[in-house]
């Protein structure tokens, strides 16, 4: 098993669309920071961010989906990212990356106002109390992706647990810079029609969690002008 790690950590630096900076490099400023557009992606276009990506689902389908948009992919585990950047080297897309780095330092990779929206999909609910500042959606998180949202900007989380969309639908309904937009405790029973976004796409942990019979959930909130 470690040598299957060190083969795909060695794959991963072979992809130009897997970025793995040093931490020093994200807290001094990435360099791609304000420039992904211009720098990495060479095009003008809408930009995407999945946050906590795993293996990437989310990442490659909706590059796939949407080819005139440009997605990012964060993740601090390696392995994991090495699945999603195949798959893209394999479809030869030219509209998706990978970046390695920890979530908390996000305002080091992406510039002020230059992400149009952000997913985050099926993340550890940190239940415990003393674990709550990990969550994805704590108010010190949302702070940064307000930061780097556009105005206008989607946040969208989905998740089966229950616990952690409230918790964030509580957060968001407090939060001076964020308004929710729409949500949803069981999106198959209370969407009368099938979003294709939300039903077509399912990572690894969203199959799994359906087959054990858990509900999928749902929140899209705007970023405030």
């Amino acid at each position: 098993m470690a040598r299957k790690k060190l083969s795909r950590f060695e794959e991963n630096r072979s992809f130009p669309h897997v970025i793995e900076p040093t931490r020093a490099q994200v807290v001094d400023g990435l360099n791609l920071r304000g420039n992904w557009r211009k720098d990495h992606f060479k095009k003008d276009v809408p930009l995407v961010v999945e946050l906590g990506c795993g293996k990437g689902e989310y990442t490659v389908a909706l590059a796939e989906k949407y080819p005139e948009t440009c997605f990012v992919g964060v993740d601090i585990k390696g392995a994991r990212i090495w699945y999603g950047a195949k798959d893209i080297a394999d479809k030869d897309f030219q509209n998706a990356a990978f970046l390695r780095t920890e979530i908390e330092l996000i305002d080091g990779c992406f510039g002020p106002e230059e992400v149009d929206e952000i997913w985050i999909t099926f993340p550890d609910p940190q239940i415990k109390h003393r674990r709550s500042k990990h969550r994805l959606t704590h108010p010190v998180l949302l702070e940064k992706y307000a930061d780097i949202l556009k105005p206008n900007g989607v946040l969208h989380l989905k998740t089966d647990s229950e616990f952690l969309h409230g918790y964030t639908l509580g957060v968001l309904h407090n939060h001076p810079r964020f308004s929710v937009e729409s949500a949803y405790f069981d999106i198959d029973h209370q969407l009368t029609i099938k979003d294709d976004l939300l039903h077509s796409v399912q990572t690894h942990y969203e199959m799994m969690f359906r087959e054990k019979g858990k509900s999928i959930t749902y929140l899209k909130a705007i970023r405030k002008k």
